[in-house]
């Protein structure tokens, strides 16, 4: 497997290797001895989820309080996808910046997501299908989200779809509304909570 870490500090990307013979494809995009070697620390699991999305489907910006957080290790089992993810950490050096990989059902292309930064994606096809490595489970008063059409952000949703969000997101406040708010985690903290998982 490889693995790349992003411009954004402690996200990663991993890339199995892909298996195939007459019988059709066999991958595995995750494998914890790989995964703590390069994160530092194995993946906590608290929840797996499992979203199926038509062509257009935006989720997202998602974020929790941290601590706890909840880091997320993602990949896309079907069709194809272009992740995001946002460094909403205040006083974080690539603070409001972000990465987008796609990630598809035919490279089986993995994203780790740490604690304290936010997180969408948009299908790029109808009936994707995401599934997330969670290392908590659902936390409603902890769960926060910034709307993924914040100008500010100029996040590179593809122009040739009709974006679909959810009434949440829609309604979702601009990262300076959510760092004005106090909603947003802060760097020094996320770093404190990073130092408890090694």
């Amino acid at each position: 497997m490889q693995v790349r870490e992003m411009s954004i500090a402690g996200v990663f990307e991993f890339s199995p290797q892909l298996f195939g013979d007459s019988r059709g494809l066999f991958a595995a995009p995750f494998q914890d001895e790989v995964f703590a070697k390069a994160v530092g620390h194995p993946l906590r699991l608290g929840q797996t989820n499992h979203s199926v999305s038509k062509r257009g489907t935006i989720r997202g910006v998602h974020f929790a309080d941290t601590p706890p957080g909840q880091a997320k290790y993602v990949y896309c089992p079907r069709g194809s996808l272009m992740d995001i993810v946002v460094d909403v950490r205040v006083g974080s050096p690539t603070f409001g910046q972000w990465e987008a990989v796609t990630l598809d059902s035919r490279d089986y292309r993995a994203l780790y997501i740490p604690e304290g930064l936010g997180h969408a994606f948009v299908a790029l096809e109808d009936d994707t299908a995401m599934s997330y490595f969670c290392s908590t489970g659902y936390n409603p008063s902890g769960e926060h989200g910034i709307t993924p059409m914040d100008e500010s952000l100029r996040l590179p949703w593809p122009t040739d779809i009709d974006p679909i969000l959810s009434e949440k997101d829609t309604k979702a406040p601009t990262l300076a509304e959510a760092e004005a708010a106090g909603l947003l985690p802060t760097y020094e903290a996320c770093l404190a909570h990073y130092a408890t998982l090694l």
